[in-house]
């Protein structure tokens, strides 16, 4: 039996947010979504009171993170993230407006899954997450490390 997956979404901006929820669903994900609008909370969530992110040690996590938060740059939460023994296996999917080939390049140096630019066309932008959502449940996720 596989440990269910819990998705972590990073994204500040709420229209995109309950678009990408909304489209996940429809693709017929229905695994916990844990959201937040910002890097600050979503670190504290993911490597808790001491730091280390050993709260979340067996549990299937996957990440989607926006790059333009405001609070920290989604590449600096990628780093820690996959600094971290306990998240350098997590996959982590960038979601994010930007198309820059040098940012793109340094999210997969840094270890991204994926990395996916949003359309701003509302119907684009819908279809590559729906795309994005039958990827979710076709992909085995590890466990948080040990």
């Amino acid at each position: 039996m596989t440990t269910p997956v819990t998705i972590i979404m990073i994204e500040d901006d709420e229209g995109h947010a309950r678009l990408i929820e909304r489209n996940i669903r429809r693709s017929g994900v229905n695994n916990e979504i844990i959201p937040f609008s910002n890097g600050t909370d979503a670190l504290a969530y993911l490597f808790a009171k001491d730091h280390s992110g050993s709260a979340h040690k067996g549990q299937a996590l996957l990440i989607l993170l926006d790059l333009n938060l405001p609070d920290m740059t989604g590449t600096e939460i990628l780093r820690q993230l996959k600094e971290s023994k306990h998240f350098k296996s997590t996959p982590v999917v960038v979601l994010t407006t930007t198309d820059d080939a040098q940012e793109i390049k340094r999210c997969y140096e840094l270890g991204c899954s994926v990395y996916i630019t949003k359309p701003v066309n509302y119907e684009s932008f819908a279809n590559a997450i729906r795309q994005l959502g039958l990827f979710f449940s076709v992909i085995q996720v590890p466990p948080a490390a040990i």
